[in-house]
């Protein structure tokens, strides 16, 4: 895995992640603002006693609701009655949409990882580019195309263009050699699209659409394995009256049948209103598309007001069949639904998800070394505090709860990972994701007393990362388990030094570019510390860095994988490239049981 280059430490006023010294200490009263005023308008009238919020000076008399914007024909609504009995099909779309929404888009390589785990997860369709938008895009179109093997048999790759005759050309160009693939057309359809971005009224857009799926068509001619999809972009704000028109339309034009059906993909381009506007909209497309048979009813929402996963379940109960979004629900804004909690949403209520999300880390890892963007620490099901209590009364809880457990399970005569889940506190089984009672929940409940990341952080500068807190609480428990009495801040950096920052071997290594040589080793990499790593043998799965305090220093921290070994390391020096490099040798001595002084 390409590790970024190290950075050379900077010098910072106030330490990064620390409390400046002019703030408010946590647990001082907080002084007031100069800018927040309480809202101190009259209480509405015929408001209950018990409820005395008052009037703000918020503008919200700017936004007009969304009964104002757009109109929903009334219908008997069946999906509140309905269940989710089985998965719709997932399409992931990180390679496009949520590509696109990256401040640093990906590389082939990041591309080609993320593909990859796609397939590794069980993705059967997967939209990978916007091939007339991008030489990058279309070169990977071209290699999906051209490379024996890349698409299995059973994949159906998706591709995105724009409704301009050129941009269509160019994209059949892209798919040519791929047996299977859907080429997905969309156009705004929605009023202020129509008017302030395209300037154009209904019948002119309706007229670029169907002229560009005819081109879509003559260009698709005699060509097996190509299908199509159209997305009425900001389908959620459109009359769904014109968008019942122009699907239709598409329909028919395209020929859909069951053996070959079209796609009409409905997005909630922008959240506007609360996800059962979203589910009657979609049950009404749902109840009056023509052919219905022969069109796939598919959902795009996103997630401007946090309701992405609750659109797009209430979708599938209003008739959608097909979902896409994006892994941990990366996109622009507020970012795509999330693919990976909808999924493990299912698997909760007891439907097969139909993808593998057994190690739910290493799909993490993947993502965001591919985004370069952190999956937040309570990010469902995948942060790393999601399975973690701090407080008592839910850890004494969650002990119990897994203790009952083993014991239902011994009573029925089954593994603990067979038995019926009911434990207080912990929606699903963390060993159904790959993650560790002990790691994650009995260490934590450890770590809660005496605050042993606080301690580090605000006594010696330490920015540990979670995960690396996750093991060092073990290392703390093996050490104070005999007398129980609370580690000092001093008693607990000297612990951490004496395990991490002194286990490097004294080997001597050189660095010159992407090139090393450890202990008469020699490696070569995307950087210094992947090629330190490949003398080494051993790949460097987590790397972060930070200066310690104002001062000269800078600690980097490293989780490699040593032969079948994940272990951390930690270095610390004035030099940046010196501590990534201790911090491997750190690893890799902790793993090997290398003796600080002795040579590998």
């Amino acid at each position: 895995m390409p590790v970024p280059t190290p950075r050379t430490p900077t010098s910072h006023a106030t330490p990064p992640h620390t409390t400046p010294s002019h703030a408010t200490p946590s647990h001082a009263t907080p002084r007031h603002t100069t800018t927040l005023r309480a809202p101190a308008g009259p209480v509405p009238a015929g408001a209950p006693a018990w409820n005395p919020q008052r009037g703000g000076t918020m503008p919200s008399h700017r936004y007009r609701p969304a009964h104002e914007r757009v109109h929903v024909p009334a219908l008997l609504r069946r999906w509140p009655g309905q269940r989710i009995e089985r998965a719709p099909l997932w399409v992931p779309v990180d390679l496009r949409d949520g590509n696109q929404a990256l401040a640093e888009p990906m590389d082939p390589a990041r591309k080609q990882r993320m593909f990859d785990l796609f397939l590794a997860m069980g993705f059967k369709e997967i939209e990978v580019g916007y091939p007339s938008a991008s030489r990058a895009d279309f070169d990977f179109v071209r290699q999906l195309a051209t490379v024996p093997g890349a698409v299995p048999e059973d994949v159906t790759i998706v591709v995105f263009t724009a409704a301009r005759a050129d941009l269509i050309d160019r994209t059949f160009e892209a798919v040519e050699g791929l047996p299977r693939v859907v080429v997905h057309l969309y156009t705004a359809t929605a009023p202020v699209w129509r008017d302030v971005v395209l300037g154009r009224g209904r019948e002119e857009v309706r007229e670029l659409i169907v002229g560009a799926a005819e081109h879509m068509a003559r260009r698709a001619e005699g060509r097996e394995g190509v299908r199509f999809q159209f997305s009425p972009e900001v389908f959620n704000l459109t009359e769904p009256d014109y968008v019942l028109e122009v699907c239709n339309g598409l329909t028919a034009l395209w020929d859909a049948s069951p053996d070959r059906p079209v796609v009409h993909n409905l997005p909630a381009t922008v959240e506007i209103a609360t996800p059962n506007v979203y589910a009657d909209q979609i049950e009404y497309l749902h109840r009056h598309l023509e052919r219905r048979e022969s069109v796939v009813l598919s959902v795009h929402p996103h997630n401007d007001r946090g309701t992405g996963v609750a659109c797009a379940e209430l979708a599938v109960l209003a008739g959608a069949q097909r979902v896409e979004g994006c892994l941990f629900g990366n996109g622009e804004r507020t970012g795509n639904v999330d693919l990976v909690t909808l999924a493990l949403n299912l698997h909760t209520q007891g439907v097969d998800p139909m993808l593998d999300l057994s190690d739910i880390d290493a799909v993490r890892r993947t993502v965001e070394h591919c985004n370069r963007l952190p999956v937040p620490e309570r990010h469902p099901y995948a942060g790393d505090l999601v399975h973690t209590a701090f407080s008592g009364t839910h850890q004494d809880a969650i002990r119990k709860g897994l203790a009952h457990h083993a014991k239902v399970a011994a009573g029925l005569g089954v593994p603990e990972r067979e038995a019926p889940w009911d434990v207080p506190y912990l929606p699903i089984d963390p060993a159904d994701l790959g993650r560790d009672y002990e790691a994650v929940i009995r260490v934590n409940s450890q770590s809660g007393k005496g605050g042993i990341a606080y301690l580090l952080q605000t006594g010696h500068g330490l920015e540990l990362p979670r995960r690396l807190q996750i093991e060092f609480s073990r290392v703390v428990q093996e050490a104070t388990d005999d007398s129980g009495r609370e580690v000092t801040g001093e008693e607990l950096y000297a612990l951490f030094r004496t395990e991490y920052l002194d286990a490097a071997p004294p080997w001597a290594w050189t660095v010159t570019g992407d090139r090393a040589e450890v202990d008469g080793r020699s490696g070569t990499g995307s950087g210094p510390l992947d090629a330190v790593a490949d003398a080494l043998g051993v790949e460097i799965l987590h790397f972060s860095e930070h200066a310690v305090g104002s001062g000269p220093d800078a600690v980097a921290y490293v989780e490699a994988r040593v032969g079948d070994e994940v272990r951390w390391g930690a270095g610390r020096d004035a030099s940046v490239l010196t501590a990534g490099v201790r911090a491997v040798l750190s690893a890799v001595g902790r793993a090997r049981g290398v003796e600080p002084g002795a040579r590998g």
